[in-house]
């Protein structure tokens, strides 16, 4: 198997992240704002899942991006952090994750053709 047919195999046939913004109830302008005030009480009580739920159904882009950069600085969940990004939008962050991400996976490509290219002239000599 090419070392290129192998890398792509051991990607998740799921793909690594939904980026479709959730869709939003509809809601009157006086419901958004309590849920958003509701969800800023989560957020600094630490209850991060519950005012992340909030953000992301009332559409409160502030908070997903605060959210999002939880993930990322203190969980070090790039993904979900990269998602949250995405979905808010905030394309500054996303971009700065996914330079980050290319250049991990260009580490690994390097990392694999080496090993390959390692095998074959061992296996000649």
């Amino acid at each position: 198997m090419p070392a290129d047919k192998d890398i792509l195999s051991k990607l998740p046939k799921e793909g690594f992240v939904k980026t479709t913004r959730p869709r939003q109830p509809d809601l009157s302008s006086e419901q958004r704002a309590a849920l958003i005030r509701k969800g800023n009480q989560l957020y600094q009580a630490g209850k991060i899942e519950e005012a992340k739920r909030i953000f992301l159904t009332t559409g409160y882009t502030d908070g997903i991006v605060r959210i999002g950069d939880i993930y990322f600085n203190k969980y070090h969940d790039y993904l979900e952090a990269l998602r949250l990004y995405w979905i808010a939008p905030a394309p500054g962050k996303a971009e700065t994750i996914i330079q980050r991400m290319a250049g991990v996976i260009q580490t690994w490509l390097t990392q694999e053709n080496s090993t390959v290219e390692g095998n074959t002239k061992e296996g000649t000599k």
